[in-house]
């Protein structure tokens, strides 16, 4: 009997190797031939999973989502039980960063889609899909700490989630631009989390470790909209998605 192809499983593959070029080339410099041969077969092969470039790098797009969807709920589930805000958020924050190669590169695939999703309408719709959901992961954390008594109740906004998102995308654009290493970034994060909560527990745990393939926030490495999966149900954590950068 002929052997059984996982068409979703080799469209993964092939995204996989779209990024991998992407990651030293751009968005741009990646054609259908190149991404065949990096995927190891051949130009009508992949054409038989992707009609067209923008079908495959809008998947693509997608599937980076779903693994930083998954990537962000391991991390919490990973902290203590019951852990507290200040945990969640430094353990969500600290996964976007490019701390070691494979998330440097996450995050290098994921500049490249935000090059080019500003002028595609479909990458840039795909791009922006999470981050209401991070923003309002990250508000719900900071209202937490609030009536806990760990936050003045002035800062558990909309508005300072949305800093912390901000922080995170710069912070990781100067690791790639090399004005900093992995290791100031998130010294960085850790100084502007003891501003924000106190300095009494500072970092804490393996929230330091190293992301794997995704984006960070700014640009859409979110679960795509009824795709990936949301953090588990944790006190007062709500439903939120997280987002990633694409």
């Amino acid at each position: 009997m002929p052997k059984k192809v996982d068409h979703e499983a080799r469209r993964q593959e092939i995204s996989e190797a779209l990024w991998r070029l992407a990651s030293t080339r751009g968005l741009d410099g990646a054609s259908l031939r190149d991404v065949a041969a990096e995927a190891g077969i051949s130009l009508g092969r992949l054409q038989h999973y992707f009609r067209s470039k923008d079908e495959m790098l809008l998947f693509a797009l997608q599937h980076i989502n779903r693994l930083a969807g998954e990537r962000i709920r391991a991390r919490i589930e990973a902290l203590p039980e019951e852990p507290t805000p200040r945990e969640v958020l430094r353990a969500c924050l600290s996964g976007l960063l490019p701390l070691d190669e494979k998330s440097r590169v996450g995050v290098l695939v994921g500049a490249a889609y935000f090059a080019r999703a500003v002028y595609d309408e479909p990458l840039r719709a795909e791009a922006k899909n999470g981050i209401p959901q991070l923003r309002a992961l990250f508000a719900d954390q900071l209202r937490r700490a609030a009536e806990r008594g760990e936050l003045p109740p002035e800062r558990a906004t909309e508005d300072e989630a949305m800093l912390l998102i901000s922080m995170v995308d710069g912070l990781s654009t100067y690791v790639l631009l090399d004005v900093h290493g992995p290791r100031t970034a998130l010294r960085l994060l850790d100084l502007h989390l003891a501003q924000l909560f106190g300095t009494e527990g500072a970092g804490g745990g393996d929230a330091g470790a190293p992301a794997s393939y995704g984006a960070g926030a700014g640009a859409g490495a979110a679960p795509a909209s009824g795709e990936g999966a949301a953090p588990p149900s944790r006190p007062g954590e709500g439903s939120a998605k997280p987002a990633g950068r694409a």
